[in-house]
Formats: structure tokens, C-alpha cells, sequence
């Protein structure tokens, strides 16, 4: 309980919650603006979730030449990548750099939670409650939370009785876990399962996966970062940033224009089998334009990854409860992984169908299912995040009249552009719900948001203006906008977080934008030179109390 005693009031133009990508890059603007700032982040270190997440096998599923800043010329050239897909130290060491180049931890309080914020109608300020009692007002409240920051573990019964030890892969011990020797068991085959279940392969004595959903999964082909190839993306990164930037996914691929549906099978097998060995997103995004929208054309890349399970895993039992056929290819987070389905030809290695045979219980000694039980050292929860909404519903945001944020969306998330909402004025969420965000390279969709906010925020200094929130009818459009645009693509078919539908009682709705990163940057700049159309800008003059 936070103490009671303790009331420190501190001003600022700006408080931000977080310190990963988004934090830092928005920190550094509002201090060009000149602005006075305060970070606070739980950690205690910069990093967000590349601070967090440390289980086995955490890497990035973006190229690391463009999942970076592009703000600066100077870092991009300055900063040295050593791998193709760059492993959770390494990023975090590339996090680090850029608080100290940029003398960033000066304004950022670290190990403090924030309880609540509330929007105060009378003075026109955000009052942000830490754990400790501490109250920061500020004219600006923005969130620099992340998509999925907020660990989800199932409630299964009995789970606080297993006497073994517990991880959850967000929320995984700095010091590592050495899982030699130990019966291991791993719930969840999503993009974190994925990534960590080979490796502690190689180190358990018995690896059991307790699979719910078969994932499609392409091999990264990770690299160390060869010499020439570092020299010629810094020889050519004004291009590479302009080709993020205008792209559909904020990575700098050619979009095909060719439909899966106007080639020979063979033809189209060979383009699907040269992406394969080159590794990662280009298998969906480079192979042909339609692979997203049209089912047919969808299924012809699925049944090339059900091929190669087959092809790769040696069980023919075990290859066909890894073959997805539930949701088409792409329409979940798309995982890249390193030897992923060759791990399942390993004797250690057991995989446990949980729609077929379900979990009932935690034991004490491990997990019992429909049909038996599985006694283990350790249990690894790789069962995801509540995306999107839950990092910023453990804010206990309140806006105008005490409502809460969850409160007004209790039927799914309601934004402008996913940036604000009506009712929480001066409130600005980075990569919130309604943008981009998740279906992008993250940080190209961060510093299109964290730059429009200030140019925003510039704005309206120039014009003594000091509040603003969206018009109730602009947030009632780009909500439809944002369904009508999941609606034209295969997005909702599936059963992913995208939709909510890993957590009981959720809304099923499709909460990111997938209308394309370029499109919505032009969207947003022209909204921004229509004088930010849809928003109602205003000086507020504080209300003092008659006498």
C-alpha cells in the first residue's frame, strides 16, 4: 500500500511512463522543445521490454540494421551491430548507449510504479500517484508503456502449490536460470516459446511442450554481421530510412506486386523456397502482395510451412500436431526461430497436445492433464501478454469526471489515430491501440508517434495553447476506419492477441491498424498540417473557487 504520508508535489510540462524505446526518444524531444520532463519507469535500468524480457533465446524478430533509431544520423553511423537479428544483451546495450549518448537518466526516476493518474478538470493538469505516495502533476501525460509489457499467465488450478520453481519468460530472473539436469516444462508456443524452447533443449534433461496452438514459424538464418554488408547499409541509410518509413510494415522490403494465384505451383514454390533459406519476415512480406487478404492465396504459403514440417520433423505424429490449420499464416505475430521444429527430433523433447489433452492442474510435482501426469523441476510460462490495453490499464488512468480508462473501454479500445482519446485530455499514448504498432518494425511506428506528439506539442506553444483532445466524432470515425480496415485482410480470422483472444472477457475486436505504416504517417501529417483537424486545441485557464 503506498504510504499515506508522503505528498511530494512536483510540476512538470510533461510526466512519461516507461523508459524502453519510446520513453527515451520521447524524453530527448520534449527537452528540444524545452520542456521540463520526468521519466518514471518500474526498472531499474532503461530498456522497457528488452529490460524484461531475458528468457532463453530473446532476440529481435527485425533486422537489427533497421530495428534502431533513424532520428540521428550520427548514432546510426556510430552504433555497431554484430548480428543479422540481435540478441536481448545486445539491445539492451544499444538502449543504454542512448540514454548515456544522450544524457538521458538525469530525468528519469527509476524503481517507481505508478498507481494512478488522474486528469484534474479544475486545473487542467495530470496528478500521477507513484507507490510510494509521491504525486508529479503535469500538463502532459504520456505513455511510453509498450504493446506487451503486461504478463499473462492462465489461471490454472492449484498453480500456486508446485513446489518446483516458476517463470514467466517477461519476467525472467536477471541472473539467468541454469535448467541442467532439471525436468523442464514449457506452457505456450507462441513468438517467446518459440525462440526459448530450443534452447533450453539443449541444457534440460527432459523438455516437455505443453503446445495449445501450432504456430507457423519461419527460420531466421541469424548471422553475425559481416564487415562489407555493415558498410554498405551505412553508406545507403538515408534510403533504407525512407524505404521504413513509406512501407506497409516499416521495414525496408519491396512490397511484391505479384498475386500467389497468377504463378505456376512450382514458380511459386521456388519464390517461397529462396525466402525460406534467406530467413525471416521476407517470407510473407517479399514473396507476393495478396498472401494477407486473400485465403487461397494465403494457404498456398501455409501448406509450403506444413511441408517443411513434415520434411523437418521426424515423428510424423508429432509433425502433425505441430502443423497449423486453424488460422491462416501471418494473421498471428509471425515468429522466426532457430531450429524450432528440428528441436522436436531431439530425445529429450516431448510435445503434449492441450486442446486434445488439457491441462486440469498444477501439482505440486508438475502438471496433470486429462490423461496423466507430468512430473517436472520447473515450469516455464510462455503464455504472453495482455496486448495493448493491459500496460495501460494498470496505469489507472482517469480522465475527465474520475472516468476510467477501462471503464470507457469496456467494449474494446477507442482512439484518434491511437494517440488519444476523448474524455482524457493532454493525455498521448505512444503506439497505443488504433496505429500501427505491433504489425510494424516497432521502432519505426515509435518515432513517427513520439515526433508527431511533439511537432504537436510544439504547435501549440507557438500559440499559447495548453490542451488538447480529440472530437467525439473523429474518434467514432477512425474507430470504424480501423474495423473496416482489419475487415479487408485475414486479421480476425485468427485467435491471436491482435484480437484479444488470449485473455477471458476481453473484447473481440482488432486492436492494431492495418492500414500500412506509410499510409497512416501520411495520414497523420496531413492532419497535422490541416491544423490537427479532428482535435479541439484550447488554452485552459485554471478555475479558482469563488469566495
Amino acid at each position: 500500500m503506498p504510504d499515506t504520508n508522503v505528498a511530494i508535489r512536483t510540476d512538470y510540462d510533461a510526466v512519461v511512463v516507461g523508459a524502453g524505446f519510446s520513453g527515451l526518444y520521447m524524453l530527448h524531444k520534449l527537452r528540444e522543445l524545452g520542456l521540463s520532463a520526468k521519466v518514471i519507469e518500474m526498472a531499474d535500468g532503461v530498456g522497457g521490454t528488452w529490460f524484461w524480457n531475458r528468457y532463453p533465446g530473446a532476440r529481435c524478430d527485425s533486422e537489427s540494421y533497421y530495428y534502431c533509431f533513424t532520428f540521428s544520423k550520427e548514432i546510426l553511423l556510430e552504433w555497431e551491430w554484430t548480428s543479422r537479428y540481435p540478441e536481448q544483451p545486445e539491445i539492451l546495450r544499444y538502449l543504454n548507449y542512448i540514454a548515456d549518448k544522450l544524457d538521458l537518466r538525469r530525468d528519469i526516476q527509476f524503481n517507481t510504479r505508478v498507481m494512478g493518474a488522474r486528469y484534474d478538470d479544475s486545473s487542467g493538469k495530470w496528478i500521477i500517484e507513484t507507490e510510494s505516495g509521491e504525486h508529479l502533476t503535469a500538463t502532459y501525460f504520456i505513455t511510453a508503456v509498450g504493446c506487451l509489457s503486461s504478463a499473462q499467465i492462465p489461471n490454472f488450478k492449484g498453480r500456486e502449490t508446485f513446489r518446483g520453481k516458476s517463470y514467466h519468460t517477461a519476467q525472467w530472473p536477471h541472473e539467468g536460470v541454469d535448467f541442467t539436469g532439471k525436468r523442464v516444462a514449457i506452457i505456450g508456443t507462441g513468438s517467446t516459446g518459440i525462440q526459448a524452447i530450443p534452447v533450453i533443449a539443449r541444457q534440460a534433461a527432459h523438455l516437455t511442450v505443453f503446445q495449445r496452438t501450432p504456430n507457423y514459424t519461419v527460420p531466421a538464418r541469424d548471422m553475425p554481421m559481416p564487415p562489407e554488408f555493415k558498410q554498405g547499409v551505412k553508406a545507403r541509410y538515408d534510403e533504407i530510412v525512407q524505404k521504413t518509413r513509406e512501407s506497409v510494415f516499416g521495414m525496408p522490403f519491396e512490397f511484391p506486386t505479384q498475386s500467389a494465384l497468377e504463378v505456376a505451383p512450382e514458380e511459386r514454390d521456388k519464390v517461397y523456397e529462396d525466402l525460406w533459406n534467406r530467413g525471416g519476415f521476407c517470407f510473407m512480406l517479399s514473396s507476393f502482395h495478396d498472401l494477407i487478404i486473400d485465403p487461397v492465396a494465403n494457404d498456398t504459403a501455409a501448406e509450403y510451412v506444413r511441408r517443411k514440417i513434415r520434411e523437418i520433423v521426424t515423428d510424423p505424429e508429432t509433425a502433425r500436431k505441430l502443423s497449423p490449420y486453424n488460422h491462416p499464416i501471418g494473421t498471428k505475430r509471425p515468429p522466426i526461430d532457430t531450429d524450432y521444429y528440428e528441436t522436436f527430433n531431439r530425445e529429450n523433447v516431448a510435445l503434449i497436445d492441450i486442446r486434445s489433452e488439457p491441462i486440469e492442474e498444477i501439482t505440486p510435482d508438475g502438471i496433470r492433464t486429462s490423461k496423466r501426469e507430468y512430473g517436472v523441476d520447473a515450469i516455464v510460462y510462455a503464455t504472453g501478454f495482455d496486448a495493448m490495453t493491459g500496460s495501460l490499464f494498470r496505469l489507472n488512468i482517469r480522465g475527465r469526471d474520475g472516468i476510467l480508462l477501462q471503464e470507457k473501454w469496456a467494449d474494446g479500445p477507442h482512439t484518434y489515430l491511437g494517440i488519444a482519446t476523448v474524455d482524457f485530455p493532454n493525455l498521448f499514448m505512444i503506439t497505443g491501440p488504433g496505429s500501427p504498432s505491433v504489425l510494424s518494425n516497432m521502432p519505426v511506428s515509435i518515432e513517427q508517434h513520439v515526433e508527431w506528439i511533439a511537432a504537436c506539442l510544439g504547435y501549440m506553444q507557438s500559440r499559447g495553447l495548453n490542451q488538447i483532445e480529440p472530437l467525439r466524432e473523429a474518434e467514432v470515425a477512425w474507430d470504424a476506419h480501423v474495423a473496416e480496415t482489419a475487415a479487408a485482410t485475414l486479421f480476425p480470422r485468427a485467435d491471436s492477441w491482435y484480437m484479444g483472444a488470449n485473455i477471458p472477457g476481453k473484447p473481440r475486436v482488432f486492436f492494431p491498424y492495418a492500414g500500412g505504416v506509410g499510409a497512416y504517417r501520411q495520414h497523420c501529417a496531413e492532419i497535422a498540417a490541416n491544423s490537427y483537424e479532428g482535435f479541439v486545441l484550447s488554452q485552459h485557464r485554471e478555475r479558482v473557487a469563488p469566495r
